[in-house]
């Protein structure tokens, strides 16, 4: 009899667990498709006619990566208000493991978000994202080279691929961009590729002792205080905010921003549910997604050498991030 019940609870265990995790794939899945909506919808932003002044190539892209964070981050604090997290807010900003976050949160933010619209405004953002999606890998490397992490056969075979998807989606532009601009916007997509990738690896201890969502907060106020009170001001100031909220397209930061905020919780709900592997094999689909919201929101061409480029570095990044046997067995939901 006893053993019969302990028979039957260890299904039931197995049917929870099962469910579980594929709710995890779900929301791992939802974070990569809001992201790939967030910047093909921020990219939009650039229609301003505010922005058209060629003068403004830099403040421009610098402007509405402020406005992402701000807004990213009010969306944020919000959703931990509501969720009574808001008393964490301040103890975690003087927690010591937040430092750490906060000093990845410059890299993340001001560097890397700063490249990544400078590199739609001139590549687009269909381009930019399967470049971007490489930061796991960018990750992997910086953590074998300062936190000892050993890096297997199966990830190195991976990362040739992501360097492939990479050269094959920049080699050639789209018919009727403009060359030089196009590679210019290529190489910000790189730097921003490596921002982030520096910003994971400062970020990992924080995020191992901290409510994630409240540190997501703590990552996007900081990002937000450095841009509105150093960035902007050295670049040119804040006069084009208010031409970019009072547009027609001014909506377009409410909802990118929502967005993004969407990606972030979801993406560490996921890691919570699913693993950090699959999680984030599912969050760097954006790239693919990208293409796809590209296509139906914007004029970009989308060529064969950007979609076969993107499902390259899509599958060389599923076999960096993890065992692709261990991710497609929802019985190890560990």
């Amino acid at each position: 009899m006893n053993t019969g019940v302990a028979a039957t609870m260890e299904v039931l265990k197995f049917k929870r667990d099962i469910s579980y995790a594929k709710r995890g794939l779900f929301w791992g899945l939802l974070s990569g498709i809001a992201w790939g909506f967030d910047g093909v919808v921020l990219g939009l932003a650039f229609a301003i006619p505010a922005f058209a002044d060629e003068s403004l190539w830099l403040l421009a892209p610098l402007t509405v990566a402020a406005l992402h964070d701000v807004f990213c981050g009010v969306w944020l604090l919000l959703y931990n208000w509501l969720t009574g997290r808001s008393k964490e807010l301040w103890r975690t900003f003087k927690s010591k493991p937040a430092r750490m976050v906060a000093f990845g949160a410059v890299f993340g933010g001001p560097i890397a978000m700063s490249s990544y619209f400078i590199g739609v405004k001139f590549a687009g953002a269909a381009y930019v994202m399967p470049i971007t999606a490489l930061y796991p890998a960018v990750a992997s490397i910086f953590a074998a080279i300062f936190l000892k992490e050993k890096i297997c056969l199966r990830a190195w075979f991976g990362l040739a691929l992501c360097v492939c998807g990479g050269i094959i989606i920049g080699y050639t532009p789209p018919e009727g961009a403009i060359g030089t601009e196009f590679y210019i916007g290529i190489i910000f997509a790189l730097l921003a590729t490596l921002g982030w990738g520096v910003e994971g690896v400062l970020a990992t201890s924080g995020m191992d002792f901290l409510d994630p969502v409240v540190v997501m907060n703590v990552r996007q106020i900081t990002s937000s205080v450095v841009f509105m009170f150093i960035v902007l001001p050295l670049a040119g100031g804040w006069y084009l905010i208010g031409p970019a909220l009072t547009s027609e397209v001014g909506w377009v930061f409410l909802a990118a921003s929502l967005s993004g905020a969407i990606t972030y919780l979801y993406w560490y709900l996921s890691m919570n549910m699913t693993g950090v592997s699959r999680a984030m094999a599912l969050n760097i689909t954006y790239s693919l997604w990208g293409i796809l919201f590209s296509a139906i929101f914007t004029e970009v061409e989308i060529t064969s050498s950007l979609l076969f480029g993107a499902a390259v570095i899509t599958i060389g990044m599923v076999m960096v991030v993890g065992n692709p046997k261990e991710m497609i067995n929802l019985r190890n939901v560990a």
